[in-house]
């Protein structure tokens, strides 16, 4: 191709990275051998975000074995559950029940302790606009000096799971089992990093809980609750 049929960089960028067109094998050697930097770094950053692509796909079909096991069993509700705030010395402790259709997945959902707070706040949203359901649900600090932070999470827990607009066929927790729920469920070990539904009501129960301490925060000036919220 000569210099005067090529294509812009402006252009080239505008195709593969705003408008996210797929780059083919054809676009691919015309991009090799063009002799501009910038066509060059423009092919470069595509294989990049393929690799990228691919490899978050892999992890995606790793978080969702869980649910794809019970969907490919029959069973369509199935719900996430985890809790957030069971160290913090205030504020309540929160939990989430999140409940997606069969096939869902969601680019970037992981364990909330490992995302920022924008990429949560971002993540939070989606998630609640793609959930077959959702629930939110907390125990307040007098129900956690009553019963103690471990009974108030798995209280804010259940409150999470009976609050889902649908019931729910089968639950993923956290590392925990919720004995008065009677309904089958299975702790999962660390499992808001094993499983797409735990991780998004991980990410929604944070974010819930954030939201309550930054209200505090202005409430109650000086203590420092939205810095230091848990």
């Amino acid at each position: 191709m000569s210099g005067m049929t090529r294509p812009s960089l402006h252009a080239l960028r505008q195709r593969y990275f705003v408008e996210g067109r797929p780059l083919d094998n054809k676009s691919a050697r015309e991009l090799a051998d063009d002799p501009r930097a910038g066509a060059r770094a423009i092919l470069d950053a595509v294989v990049r975000r393929r690799a990228a692509n691919r490899s978050e796909g892999q992890r995606l079909r790793t978080m969702l074995r869980y649910e794809a096991a019970l969907w490919q069993s029959g069973l369509v509700h199935v719900a996430g559950v985890d809790e957030a705030g069971m160290s913090p010395l205030a504020g309540p402790v929160a939990a989430a029940a999140v409940m997606f259709a069969p096939g869902t997945r969601l680019t970037g959902v992981d364990d909330s302790k490992k995302l920022d707070a924008e990429t949560r706040e971002a993540l939070a949203i989606e998630i609640r606009s793609k959930a077959a359901a959702w629930c939110v649900a907390f125990a307040q600090v007098d129900e956690i000096d009553t019963i103690n932070i471990y009974w108030a999470g798995l209280l804010a827990m259940r409150r999470a799971v009976e609050g889902l607009g649908q019931p729910a066929q089968h639950l993923l927790i956290d590392a925990r089992r919720l004995k008065d729920v009677a309904i089958p469920q299975q702790p999962i070990v660390k499992g808001d990093a094993k499983s797409l539904s735990i991780a998004a009501a991980s990410i929604l129960a944070k974010t819930a809980r954030d939201a309550v301490m930054a209200d505090y925060d202005r409430q109650y000036p000086g203590y420092g609750f939205a810095q230091h919220k848990g």
